[in-house]
């Protein structure tokens, strides 16, 4: 399952994950009468420029029943949010971020230039940052945006060198120098 979430206060994604999965987890067990959990592991989250990376991440998100060969186009995947994004379909779960309404002035003029957007295949270098964001729990931006969150969370957020630091070096300078 992939979201793409903006998160109005901090904790909120991660409050939100931790109910979701209780509430689901609880309904599907009753559902279908069976214990234990759904899922393995924690969720994974990465941060994501928008101005840069939103609009990639939507792609991506919604072209993977594609890519898992369920569906031959996005739109034929009933949970997708392409039928709303593309195809104008009512979806009371999606509040549309300010890149995608960036893409026109009219509903109509965005869609079309959200259909746009998927002619042509993405760069693998933007595909595999996107999954390395997510599965590093990195981010997927540039130097000055990462400098901007860690300032924000106190902590770095871009990936780190194995190991423990040579004495007396700076993870930067260990990581310049290939260790």
């Amino acid at each position: 399952m992939h979201l793409l979430l903006s998160a109005l206060s901090a904790g909120a994604l991660g409050g939100l994950m931790q109910d979701m999965g209780r509430r689901y987890v609880r309904y599907i067990n009753r559902t279908y009468q069976r214990s234990g959990s759904l899922w393995q592991g924690r969720y994974k989250a990465s941060y994501i420029q928008s101005e840069r990376y939103l609009l990639a991440c939507m792609r991506y998100i919604e072209l993977n029943p594609v890519r898992a060969e369920m569906v031959t186009r996005p739109g034929e995947y009933r949970w997708s949010s392409y039928g709303a994004n593309a195809l104008g379909k009512e979806d009371k779960l999606l509040t549309p971020h300010g890149e995608y309404l960036a893409l026109g002035s009219t509903a109509a003029g965005r869609q079309e230039a959200y259909r746009n957007l998927f002619v042509n295949e993405e760069d693998d270098s933007v595909w595999n940052l996107i999954r390395a964001a997510t599965q590093q729990g990195v981010i997927a931006g540039d130097s000055r945006f990462s400098e901007m969150i860690e300032k924000r969370l106190g902590r770095k957020v871009v990936p780190q060198p194995r190991g423990r630091p040579l004495k007396g070096k700076t993870v930067k300078q260990n990581h310049e120098n290939g260790y």
